[in-house]
């Protein structure tokens, strides 16, 4: 499940959440009810999408003898494709009833009150349709005939579920309306996330070629490294602009030691480098929200 991922899928809901649960324009009395849920689906996602790609990269080949990331259940002989599909589908399953809870315990009050009208209606089945995407996104990456992850277009996906659907979709859910500052994170969250899969792509980038397209692959090991130095930075800033404080500068070290990895080391020992820019991310996400409720 590689569970190591799970901080960099809750950064997004717990800094849109956090948000939402702040804002007075929110009408759930329950609120932190919906939130819990909100956690759950999200981590179960992630899920989704590891066991996935797990099975994509083992069907194409990608999980090779030559893969410099660590190994993987399927590729030491420790599940079959069949376990895997019954593993896949019962995530799914579980993500369907979690996110319809969520779902349930947000819009119903609404949709049974007698004056709410259609808004609450629409709003749910909205937020049922993101699901939906959002199932599809974490199945198709690796998997299916032809997975947009082997395509490039991986960077794009991640910026659109891991930034802005989640940190505005999170809000959305318990606060019912959008308020548009909450785009900054959401845009700052992305990024970062999208450094997590370059820097992935990097370090694979000699086992990846000939198998899939890879924005390394596509620009060359150096400006791959100038990419992730923007991203990181981007993000990074951006995370940083409800007012900097000292304690930030307990994930900005994290920020600069992956960066320094980055530039200095290649291969397998570039493993390291994604739990330190996930948790950093995670922190980052944690800082804002706090930071944000404190002064506002």
């Amino acid at each position: 499940m590689r569970l190591r991922t799970l901080p960099l899928s809750l950064a997004g809901v717990v800094c849109g959440g956090l948000l939402a649960l702040s804002s007075p324009s929110s009408p759930l009395e329950g609120g932190w009810g919906v939130f819990v849920l909100v956690l759950l689906t999200a981590c179960l996602l992630q899920v989704l999408t590891n066991l996935s790609n797990e099975l994509g990269d083992h069907l194409s080949g990608v999980d090779g003898e030559g893969r410099e990331g660590p190994n993987y259940s399927m590729a030491e002989g420790g599940l079959t494709v069949k376990q895997m599909w019954k593993a896949i589908n019962g995530t799914v399953v579980a993500s369907c009833i979690f996110g319809l809870a969520m779902v349930l315990f947000s819009w119903a009050p609404d949709i049974l009150s007698a004056d709410a009208g259609w808004k609450p209606v629409v709003q749910a089945v909205a937020t049922l349709l993101l699901g939906a995407a959002s199932i599809w996104a974490a199945t198709h990456y690796t998997l299916g005939k032809n997975p947009y992850g082997y395509r490039g277009l991986g960077d794009i996906f991640v910026f659109l579920f891991f930034g802005l659907a989640s940190v505005l979709g999170s809000y959305f859910v318990i606060a019912h309306t959008i308020e548009w500052h909450v785009a900054v994170p959401a845009c700052g969250i992305g990024l970062l996330s999208v450094a997590v899969l370059n820097v992935n792509n990097i370090r694979d980038v000699q086992s990846d070629e000939g198998l899939r397209k890879t924005i390394p692959l596509r620009i060359g090991r150096r400006r791959a490294q100038w990419y992730q130095s923007l991203l990181v930075v981007a993000g990074t800033v951006l995370m940083c602009m409800p007012g900097y404080r000292w304690w930030f500068s307990f994930a900005v070290g994290g920020i600069a030691v992956h960066l320094w990895m980055v530039w200095t080391r290649k291969g397998k020992q570039l493993d390291p480098a994604l739990p330190i820019l996930v948790i950093s991310t995670f922190l980052l996400s944690l800082l804002y929200s706090l930071t944000f409720v404190l002064t506002t």
